[in-house]
């Protein structure tokens, strides 16, 4: 293990909205060391390729630095671009491929309000082996795509079965079965029926939920009415082979659906107990954290919370237009947090999930 070196700030996730609290912490004279699992915006990095974003611009923007754009709305790769190009305009640290494994304070880290209990001693994975660091100021900005909600069912790890929708040319001419109903499943079985893919889409639910798109709900179930995508409602998943996805239908009865390939598009979910084994009081039903929700603390002093992790499971109520601004509640004073929340209640957008 390497030598233990210590930060004024440690920001975990190098998505928008950790990127945006080291945008805070900086203009305040903190140069903030911000580590990621993955990639930077590695959530955007796994989002379909070609995607075009349901918001505009101005509402993805990060330390007042402006995002262009071809058409009106921003593609996945224009956002890509974007990211990174603020992460090399402000010079800031970003440690990629990086994994927090736990935290602690001296002597257990109870105790609430900032600066009670020393240090916060963080042990870090990088590929080259386990180090710590010691910080001030531990911001957890983890968001939830890299936890899928797994089906528990033998089969799912298999290499033809993701949990994440990447493109629909390479499946023209296969049989495709996504699992899911709810907006991205059904944008994905769209787009693959249209790219050339024989396409199941099967679903726990017996409906559609009010909640998807209106452009995709009446598109979907007129593609299902033709005959063009076939649909399985109210089924469990069995078990998924080398060929077949194994279903129990709302009757009882077993079907072998035969997939190439399978998207089981089932949502994410934070990873809450990376919180509870640095201390984080987390309520068992709603997986929220215990914490401040002016300055973002949580129960153990020095360590805050950003973006859609703040709201436990319902992961839909924060997104990057108002996430972005939980950096300036977390390094900012009373007057800055204040704005903050101004701006946070003034951004409306329409629930994906």
């Amino acid at each position: 293990m390497s030598q233990q070196t210590f930060e004024r700030a440690l920001i975990v996730g190098a998505g928008p909205i950790g990127l945006a609290c080291a945008l805070s912490a900086k203009r305040r004279g903190i140069d903030p060391l911000v580590i990621d699992a993955g990639a930077i915006t590695n959530s955007i990095l796994r989002y379909p390729i070609g995607m075009t974003f349901f918001t505009t611009p101005e509402r993805l923007e990060i330390g007042s630095h402006p995002l262009v754009c071809a058409g009106q709305k921003p593609t996945r790769e224009e956002v890509l671009k974007y990211y990174r190009g603020v992460v090399r305009t402000e010079a800031l640290r970003v440690r990629t491929y990086t994994r927090l494994l736990a935290a602690e304070r001296p002597g257990g880290g109870g105790g609430e309000g900032e600066g009670g209990g020393g240090l916060i001693g963080c042990r870090l994975r990088t590929r080259l082996g386990e180090e710590e660091i010691e910080c001030e100021r531990l911001v957890l900005a983890t968001g939830y795509f890299d936890h899928p909600n797994l089906l528990g069912v033998e089969g799912e790890s298999l290499p033809h079965v993701s949990h994440y929708f990447d493109e629909a040319h390479a499946s023209a001419g296969r049989d495709v079965v996504v699992i899911g109903g709810k907006n991205s499943a059904v944008e994905a079985a769209l787009e693959l029926f249209r790219a050339g893919a024989r396409v199941t889409l099967v679903y726990r639910g017996g409906e559609f939920r009010r909640s998807v798109k209106y452009w995709l709900k009446p598109d979907i179930e007129n593609r299902i009415a033709a005959g063009e995508i076939s649909a399985c409602f109210g089924a469990e998943i069995v078990r998924i082979t080398v060929q077949n996805v194994v279903v129990r239908t709302a009757d009882g009865h077993r079907q072998e659906i035969p997939a190439d390939r399978v998207y089981a598009l089932t949502g994410f979910r934070p990873d809450v107990e990376l919180f509870r084994r640095i201390g984080v009081e987390i309520d068992e039903d709603t997986g929220q954290s215990k914490l401040d929700r002016e300055t973002l603390e949580t129960n153990v002093a020095g360590v805050f919370m950003a973006g859609s992790i703040t709201t436990g499971y319902a992961i839909s109520d924060i997104f990057i237009e108002n996430g972005r601004f939980d950096g300036e509640k977390i390094f900012g004073d009373e007057t800055a947090r204040r704005a903050a929340a101004a701006r946070y209640a003034r951004v409306v957008r329409p629930k994906d999930e």
